[in-house]
């Protein structure tokens, strides 16, 4: 079973009170990439400008994935595949630089540039077109749109989304959430969605709006699932120390897709499983800078993982 994601790929900037990055490798496509190929094949549509450097593609593969279990020295390639990967001569990556302070679960954005992202018109190439699951990262409501007018009888769809595309495009939005089957998106989100403060009621009024599954983020307090059928809790994996939040919600995303795309069926069950493992992809992901710590954990790393927080929540 297959993947599609279509998002961003970025180069980021980022403090946090551990320290600086320039220019890291980020991306909402990008961090759920890493995750959720620890489970199934992925196909990424994106966009890069000509100043991106083609050894940063290495992260989904080859010399830049980590070992396997018991294979020391060795390195396994992730399975991304990047024929949807758009290159624009002449122009420029989208960048972003961001600051976290206090208990850094909201990050002060200091500077975006769209460059290409603002005239990025996503293409599947044909062998995407009939990918049974698909993810729509973050990205305006028209590119999300222009997605789904080309997949074809995909089995499960899920979308993001931020506060900007709902206080600007609410129209846009309310027409990607009637044509999907499940929407993520944090607690703040979920209240200017809805209107409602409680996380409870926003949840099931994000529901009434049309997807049959809501994952509602909450950082380092975890995260609801609602559907038609169940209410849902679930806390974050306790992590000693937060050096890097950025792509923590998108690696909880992939470990989420990820692991129902792997099982082939998107059941109650699976749902509440799939959160685990995306919890414990954004365990990973916050653990250092950018997309390193996430790069270097191996599906056994998150299976060992999944085990630890099972018995922390039993």
């Amino acid at each position: 079973m297959s993947l599609l994601v279509v998002g961003t790929i970025a180069l980021d900037s980022i403090e946090t009170p551990h320290g600086r990055v320039e220019e890291e490798t980020g991306g909402s496509a990008t961090y759920f990439a890493l995750a959720a190929s620890r489970f199934v094949p992925v196909r990424l549509v994106g966009v890069v400008g000509e100043d991106f450097p083609e050894e940063r593609l290495s992260v989904f593969g080859g010399g830049a994935a980590a070992p396997a279990a018991g294979e020391a020295g060795e390195r396994r390639a992730l399975p991304v595949d990047l024929a949807g990967l758009q290159r624009v001569e002449g122009g420029r990556t989208f960048r972003w630089s961001g600051r976290y302070e206090g208990d850094m679960n909201v990050a002060e954005t200091l500077e975006t540039q769209l460059n290409v992202l603002a005239t990025f018109h996503p293409e599947l190439p044909p062998a995407y077109r009939r990918t049974p699951f698909v993810f729509l990262a973050n990205a305006s409501p028209e590119v999300q749109l222009e997605v789904l007018g080309q997949v074809e009888a995909p089995r499960f769809v899920m979308a993001d989304t931020m506060n900007w595309w709902i206080e600007k495009e609410r129209e846009g939005l309310a027409e990607v959430l009637r044509r999907v089957d499940g929407v993520v998106l944090n607690d703040e989100e979920a209240r200017g969605l809805t209107g409602e403060r409680n996380l409870i009621r926003a949840g099931t009024r994000v529901l009434d709006l049309g997807p049959k599954v809501v994952v509602v983020k909450k950082g380092e307090h975890g995260a609801f699932l609602f559907s038609t059928y169940l209410f849902h809790a679930l806390p974050a994996y306790p992590v000693g120390e937060v050096v890097d939040p950025t792509g923590a919600g998108d690696s909880f995303a992939g470990g989420l897709m990820g692991y129902l795309a792997r099982s082939g069926r998107v059941s109650i069950g699976n749902l509440k499983r799939g959160l685990v493992y995306g919890t414990v992809a954004a365990s990973f992901t916050v653990a250092g800078f950018g997309t390193g710590a996430l790069a270097r954990a191996t599906r056994e790393d998150f299976d060992i993982r999944l085990q630890e927080f099972l018995h922390f929540v039993a």
